[in-house]
């Protein structure tokens, strides 16, 4: 045996024996010690209510034939009027013609730009535009970042299209340019035959989902909301024609509708806002107009909640379940071995004679470990979870100081479980 391998042997043996006590010392520190403890941190409790409901907006599908269709704008980008939202092929031979264009009419913006700028800029400046786009194209491939690439790309080539018009041959630059134009026109006269186009008539938010629900769940039918109007949309899957290849939301306000139990709608009023939280399709949280309560039915009523933002991040959402959230407070969070419910004894001061007396109390709280003692912390619970509550100190935030050092806080030693224990025990 090589002795270089006899000492890797004996290395890993060492290591992983080492590991082992380790994890035995740890062990065996817990089963001695009485008085475990784990460090108290800050928590958020919310109170709120889930509910399921639809999105409602003003949307107009949009149609056209065609045997492959190129959606242009992206999910949820705003169009002008006259803006042309989508082109349509009669095969992939129009399709491949068309991608080509677009290349050669980029190609050649950058070949008249470069001839534009060439008697503009220095030698120097020129060649130095060359190295740093290079650069900042080349650190985006070592790192993965596709995002920006085709831009970058587009101003490598300008660069170097400059260069070469300011070293190169001019009338080899102006024979491309001539045969680039050539060949643009060409293609445009066979696109136009074989290429249709949608365009929109009016402005608004582009989205290429269309669900057909557009002509059902509309801004209109929400005077007369009711719970039945929505139990009836539960389960339903509506047909969309194969013609329909997106649509225009025209209104920058949108709905969201639902039902609840009648009691739990009185929390909501007409007028405020209340927010509400999306997680499932789409992360974020909404604060949102109480449009309308409806009337009760067997108990339920209809609830409307409008806003005005994020109307772009949320064109694919339709039936989402989501949370009310009506207040959010930050506490405590501790395990639930770790409260107590202990009878404290307590100076109280008589407010007619001013006389004291010793009070017991019932108190939940839990101990912590101060130095090598247990002190006793005041808690009030306020949210529960499987294994842990969330509380927080009963010590009033304008307590004196001998009162606030009782105060429990993020970060505290909080003992989880031992017998025999109290306020002031000296822990070993």
């Amino acid at each position: 045996m090589k002795q270089g391998t006899f000492i890797n042997r004996i290395v890993m043996i060492l290591f992983f024996a080492a590991i082992l006590l380790y994890f035995i010392g740890a062990a065996w520190r817990e089963l001695r010690d009485p008085y475990p403890t784990v460090q108290a941190y800050s928590y958020g409790v919310d109170d709120t209510v889930e509910v399921t409901g639809y999105l409602v907006r003003e949307e107009k599908p949009l149609s056209g034939q065609g045997g492959i269709v190129r959606l242009l704008p992206n999910e949820g980008e705003k169009v002008a009027v006259g803006s042309t939202v989508a082109l349509l092929y009669a095969d992939e031979l129009s399709l491949e013609r068309s991608e080509r264009l677009e290349t050669l009419e980029t190609e050649m913006a950058q070949l008249t730009a470069a001839i534009a700028a060439a008697g503009e800029s220095s030698q120097r400046e020129s060649g130095q535009r060359v190295i740093d786009t290079l650069i900042t194209l080349r650190a985006s491939i070592e790192e993965g970042d596709f995002t920006r690439m085709e831009n970058q790309v587009t101003s490598f080539k300008s660069a170097v299209y400059q260069q070469a018009q300011r070293y190169g041959n001019a009338d080899d630059l102006a024979a491309a340019v001539a045969a680039t134009q050539a060949e643009i026109d060409t293609l445009r006269a066979q696109t136009a035959q074989s290429t249709g186009q949608v365009a929109v008539e009016e402005s608004g938010i582009f989205s290429g989902q269309v669900d057909g629900y557009e002509n059902i769940l509309t801004p209109d039918m929400l005077t007369g909301l009711t719970v039945a109007t929505l139990d009836a949309l539960e389960g339903h899957v509506l047909p969309v024609s194969k013609n329909q290849l997106g649509k225009l939301i025209t209104d920058s306000t949108w709905y969201f509708v639902f039902s609840m139990p009648e009691d739990t709608a009185k929390r909501l009023t007409e007028g405020r806002t209340v927010t509400v939280r999306f997680s499932r399709d789409w992360a974020g949280e909404i604060d949102m107009t109480v449009e309308r309560i409806g009337t009760p039915e067997n108990g339920r009523l209809a609830v409307t909640l409008s806003s005005n933002r994020f109307l772009s991040d949320t064109t694919l959402l339709r039936r989402q379940t989501v949370e009310l959230v009506f207040s959010s407070r930050i506490g405590i969070r501790v395990p639930r071995e770790a409260v107590r419910v202990e009878t404290v004894t307590e100076t109280e001061t008589d407010p007619d004679t001013k006389e004291e007396r010793q009070v017991e109390r019932q108190v939940t709280c839990v101990y912590v470990q101060v130095g090598i003692n247990a002190e006793l912390k005041p808690v009030t619970i306020l949210a529960q979870g499987e294994d842990y509550y969330v509380v927080e100190s009963a010590i009033p935030k304008d307590a004196k100081d001998s009162q606030a050092k009782k105060a429990l806080r993020s970060g505290d030693l909080v003992i989880v479980a031992g017998e025999d224990i109290w306020d002031g025990k000296v822990l070993g």
